[in-house]
């Protein structure tokens, strides 16, 4: 391996490597949210990032499996979120599911965040394939509030019932936090204005599910 960290022959090491396809990602994903996902293709990806062609297509043969990729990337990051907030809570399983729930709010009230997956959802209203993916990935994002979900019935913090028909429930509260933020001014989407929204739809899903 040379002084400049390639290997020999000019291939890049792991991390360049990994750097690159961060690189790719990062810049796919903000090309999906400027134009829309049906309005994106490979090529004007690699030339908005400034790589070869050859690059890109070696890494990723079409749109679906580098969108593939970016919302994997995607859902791995949320769901760490969610895990880490729980684990930031009081005691109790329902303040770790409080806390998972509020960073739910967090992320998704952002303007950016909602420009992405407003995009994947407008190409999935016409595309039966990637309806299908885009269903498959909310289920694995949100396994984690699922599994809190359950850990507060077992701990007869909330009322028996299926966890996941409650966490949807417990997610459209939340997604009406998200909305009201989005499409507010800047002013409306600030920390307490947040924090208040969540209170009041979190206050709802205790009355209705709490076991207390």
């Amino acid at each position: 391996m040379d002084a400049g960290g390639r290997k020999p022959g000019g291939r890049p090491t792991r991390e360049q490597a990994a750097a690159i396809d961060a690189r790719i990602l990062d810049g796919a994903r903000a090309v999906f949210c400027r134009k829309g996902v049906a309005n994106s293709g490979l090529e004007e990806i690699a030339t908005e990032l400034g790589v070869s062609k050859h690059t890109l297509y070696r890494r990723y043969s079409n749109k679906a499996a580098l969108l593939e990729a970016v919302v994997g990337r995607d859902v791995g990051r949320f769901r760490d979120a969610l895990l880490s907030a729980a684990g930031e809570g009081g005691v109790g399983a329902l303040e770790a599911l409080r806390c998972a729930a509020f960073r739910y709010v967090e992320i998704g009230s952002s303007r950016d965040y909602a420009a992405f997956y407003l995009s994947v959802s407008a190409e999935a209203a016409v595309s039966p394939a990637l309806r299908e993916r885009l269903a498959s990935w909310s289920r694995d994002a949100l396994e984690p509030l699922v599994g809190f979900v359950a850990a507060a019935q077992g701990a007869a913090e909330l009322r028996p019932g299926d966890p996941a028909s409650i966490c949807g429930i417990l997610v459209d509260l939340l997604e009406g936090v998200n909305n009201r933020l989005r499409l507010g001014d800047d002013a409306a989407a600030d920390a307490p204005s947040l924090l208040r929204l969540f209170e009041e739809r979190w206050a709802v899903f205790a009355t209705a599910f709490g076991n207390g």
